[in-house]
């Protein structure tokens, strides 16, 4: 039996201590970065192009940065065989606490920034809001994925045994 099997991936108590804990949640953090901008560009230039309202605009946003950090979790699990329920159940798992701070804290910066909801997709105004509250939000977002990594929790669900797996000793 490995002494590794004993710990979360990632954990202080594995081997490479806090420097692969914090490798694992800046990872994390990209990732959840990356689905988020992918969903929330999305969201809001379609928003913004059809002329729907901020409340509209943000819940369509809110809605695809969800999907496609899903997504973007699911995707290698999938193509690693895992059948698509047990994918997307690991996904949301894997997640759904990540997205969730991202989002709340992304919506907030860009609510509190006067007239970024209401500037065009032409303007710097919008994109450096959008480019700003996306990174403010990855800076939160990164403790809190250290925080869950270090307990087996969050991304690394989808980057460890399987929760079914026998040989697993958490």
């Amino acid at each position: 039996m490995e002494h590794a099997h004993h710990h979360p991936a990632g954990s202080p108590h594995q081997h490479g201590g806090s420097t692969s804990l914090n490798r694992m949640a800046f990872m994390a953090t990209l990732h959840c970065l990356a689905g988020c901008a992918i969903g929330e560009i999305a969201g809001m230039v379609i928003g913004t192009a059809l002329g729907w309202s901020n409340a509209a605009t943000i819940g369509l946003a809110v809605v695809l940065a969800f999907l496609s950090g899903f997504a973007l979790t699911a995707l290698p699990l999938l193509r690693a065989g895992l059948a698509p329920g047990t994918a997307a159940r690991v996904a949301v798992a894997a997640d759904a606490v990540s997205i969730t701070v991202m989002e709340v804290v992304d919506n907030a910066v860009m609510m509190v920034i006067p007239g970024a909801m209401d500037a065009s997709l032409a303007t710097a105004l919008f994109w450096l809001s959008l480019a700003g509250s996306l990174g403010i939000a990855a800076l939160v977002v990164f403790p809190v994925n250290r925080w869950l990594i270090a307990r087996g929790r969050g991304h690394a669900l989808a980057h460890g045994p399987s929760p079914a797996d026998p040989k697993r000793h958490t």
